[in-house]
């Protein structure tokens, strides 16, 4: 088929121009007076709004398909439920608590969240990384060796009961910091946690699970450690008593993770033909609870179980205030890391169901469901990824699924739970490690990203390392340090091109990018492709000097020593005027004088002398001024955002020391709000003037054009159609073109 064309015949417009000719609409910009008094306004729709979107499952609710869709919530209520029991279980030991906390933390926060939350997909409760975090707080303030910290509160407590005040408190203090992120409206926070940054994280936050879940896989005693170099510690302790390692512990915990693993994969590949994924945890465990319980293995091969699971629910406890004060700090990024996990995961199937979620809300949520999930002795809830695919891959439609699975992990703590005591831990380090799968097989994104965005790759590797030797929190803060530095690198070291015509077209690129383009002579079309502010104006000078191939400022000062020297030579009669234009004299070295500096970077004056220099010519007494070849230049403006005071400056003091050595500037494709801003700064003068800003490129290069026009002997105008005609003007329509002849 043919190649599409069009054809557009319109004036030749600068900004001035096309302002003049169109009118603008004039829009009434609100005040910040008028901003506050709508927020705190309210009527009896905004009120209804406000109560929708403060308890979202009112929208939902009233919309639910009962016979569609209760059967399906039901299956993924019981399947999500009797995962969220096995994982509290497992993931307690890694917030170095009893195993039974963690049924709280599937039960409470989950009840909360289905009044508040947006979401109507994800599981919530215990998220291994958070649990690690929690841990690593839990072990430093009550350490598995030596005295805990002096803190009041712990008086006539067990080393557990301890332990569970210091994870309530820090869940409790983390909840308040998402509460107030989201009554404060700042869920965008979220977005300086690139899926970069959260990927190096998590993967180092695998290792250090897998690492902390070695002890029960090998039936070890090894002390909880946390802070710097804990990794490299705990691994020391493991390796010194390995031989200590209890066999029966090891065989069952192989045996399970192989089991495991083969049955997911089998659940991955055929999860189209299989009408809900195979619960294989559950049954793993079950299996492993009747052989431990039959075979009596924790008398016979010392190995460590579960243990006594207490019937019921504990009574509501206050945080402890001195706690907050010790763990204000790790407390922080819990939060953060709790919500973007748990955001994302959120917006996969949000966008996948198509509904919307809002991260405000998703903040107040988890908020609150931490809160008092905390207050009844629950540790930090966000949602796991492999708990929310069984609650949607079974069919979840809403959380009511979620209500269901919360009910099932309620009659395993009120009726059941004596079932589970014969479990070994090292079941549960098995279950935990074999799920970490997903986590630990993002390290194949490095080579991606070292090939295709080596800054990014640079984030993802530091993130790791620093996560991984460092300890979670600080290495999340050295990642955002990082990430953020790569950010002002991109936009303080932008790749800056010069620009030329593609033949036959009105569009323009990288000179070293395409073979057939044309270039008049002396234009030069340059374009950065970032906004300017104070920490790149003076990188974006140095590349528009290296672009024009002269510094300005250079030439400036020299050709006011060449003028001041010929001022002098013609006051002592040694510089006679043979032709206009031109000079005769002997042999006179040219003024070093370097004194009144700023008279040299002023405009060329040639008011007192007969003639006007040119200087491209060759000047009398062997005065050498730069050549300046460039008689216009163009800035493409197109990709510049915003430009702060500092660049408003620069950006003027580069202009008029180009205007002055009698380069045209034009600045093209400039943002409507940047002009505004020019001219609210009082941006133009008599030197700089508004009639340099021009709508399009090409309308800019047309009026070069027009000014120089191009030698005719070098350069063919023709169009599309064949029709041959010298000038500029047939340039003004886009169905002609230029090119330069052989």
């Amino acid at each position: 088929c043919e190649e599409q064309q069009y054809v557009v015949a319109r004036p030749l417009y600068s900004e001035d121009a096309f302002t003049d000719e169109h009118e603008k609409i004039h829009r009434h910009h609100k005040t910040l007076r008028h901003h506050v008094k709508q927020y705190f306004t309210c009527d009896l729709k905004r009120a209804k709004n406000a109560a929708l979107s403060l308890l979202p499952f009112i929208g939902w609710m009233r919309i639910y398909q009962l016979k569609e869709w209760l059967l399906s919530d039901i299956v993924s209520g019981v399947s999500t439920g009797l995962v969220a029991v096995l994982q509290g279980l497992a993931y307690s030991l890694l917030a170095s608590l009893p195993p039974w906390y963690g049924l709280f933390t599937a039960f409470f926060p989950v009840i909360i969240y289905f009044f508040l939350g947006t979401s109507r997909h994800i599981s919530v409760g215990a998220f291994p990384v958070l649990s690690l975090m929690v841990g690593a707080v839990v072990t430093r303030l009550v350490p598995d060796e030596g005295p805990p910290v002096n803190i009041t509160g712990f008086e006539g407590l067990t080393s557990d009961e301890q332990r569970v005040m210091v994870a309530a408190s820090v869940t409790f203090l983390m909840g308040i910091m998402q509460l107030a992120m989201g009554l404060l409206q700042v869920g965008f926070i979220v977005m300086y946690l690139s899926d970069t940054l959260v990927s190096g994280f998590t993967t180092a936050a695998a290792i250090h699970i897998l690492v902390s879940q070695l002890k029960f896989v090998l039936g070890l005693v090894v002390p909880g450690l946390s802070g710097p170099l804990s990794i490299i510690y705990t691994l020391e302790k493991i390796f010194v008593q390995i031989e200590k390692t209890n066999v029966c512990d090891l065989v069952t915990s192989i045996l399970i993770m192989v089991v495991v693993f083969i049955v997911k994969e089998i659940n991955d590949r055929y999860k189209a033909k299989l009408p809900v994924p195979i619960p294989i945890e559950v049954i793993m465990t079950v299996i492993a609870c009747g052989v431990s319980y039959a075979f009596n293995f924790r008398v016979i091969y010392k190995v460590d179980v579960v243990g006594r699971i207490p019937v019921g629910y504990e009574s509501p406890m206050a945080p402890n205030m001195q706690i907050f004060g010790q763990t204000a700090v790790e407390a922080f990024p819990m939060a953060i890391v709790g919500f973007a996990v748990a955001f994302s995961v959120a917006k996969v199937y949000s966008v996948k169901h198509d509904y919307i979620i809002d991260g405000n809300q998703e903040l107040i949520a988890f908020g609150a469901s931490n809160i008092i999930g905390a207050a009844f002795k629950s540790f930090a809830a966000s949602t796991a990824l492999s708990r929310s695919a069984v609650q949607e891959s079974t069919g979840g439609k809403t959380q009511i699924a979620g209500l269901l699975s919360a009910l099932i992990v309620m009659v395993v703590t009120l009726a059941i739970g004596f079932l589970l005591e014969p479990l070994p831990k090292s079941v549960l380090g098995a279950v935990v490690i074999v799920n970490l799968k997903g986590m630990l097989m993002q390290i194949r994104e490095v080579p991606y990203l070292w090939r295709r965005d080596r800054p990014d790759c640079v984030v993802w590797v530091v993130t790791c390392l620093a996560s991984i030797l460092l300890g979670l929190d600080l290495g999340l803060a050295v990642g955002l340090g990082i990430e953020l530095l790569t950010v002002v690198f991109r936009a303080q070291f932008p790749r800056c091109s010069v620009l030329a015509n593609i033949t036959g077209t009105d569009i323009y690129k990288d000179r070293k990018d395409y073979m057939s383009i044309y270039e008049p002579e002396g234009v030069k079309i340059f374009r950065i492709p970032s906004p300017i502010f104070f920490a790149n104006i003076d990188f974006f000078r140095g590349k528009l000097v290296e672009a024009v191939g002269f510094n300005p400022l250079r030439v400036l000062r020299k050709r006011n020593k060449a003028l001041r020297t010929i001022r002098k030579l013609l006051k002592k009669g040694e510089l006679q005027m043979t032709s206009v234009n031109n000079f005769h004299s002997q042999s006179y070295p040219e003024s070093e004088d370097e004194s009144n500096m700023e008279e040299l970077d002023q405009p060329t004056d040639f008011k007192d002398l007969p003639v006007q220099v040119n200087w491209n010519s060759e000047l009398p007494a062997n005065i050498q001024v730069p050549r300046v070849d460039v008689h216009s230049l163009i800035l493409d403006f197109s990709a510049v955002s915003f430009l702060d005071i500092s660049a408003l400056k620069g950006l003027k003091a580069a202009l008029k020391e180009l205007i002055r050595v009698e380069v045209e500037v034009y600045i093209v494709a400039c943002d409507e709000y940047i002009l505004e801003k020019l001219h609210s700064c009082k941006f133009f003068d008599d030197e700089v003037k508004s009639s340099m800003f021009f709508l399009t490129l090409h309308d800019a290069m047309l009026h070069i054009l027009e000014k120089h026009p191009v030698n005719s002997e070098n350069t063919k105008v023709s169009t599309i159609h064949g029709n041959q005609c010298n000038g500029v003007s047939s340039l003004r329509s886009r169905d002609k073109f230029v090119h330069v002849s052989n």
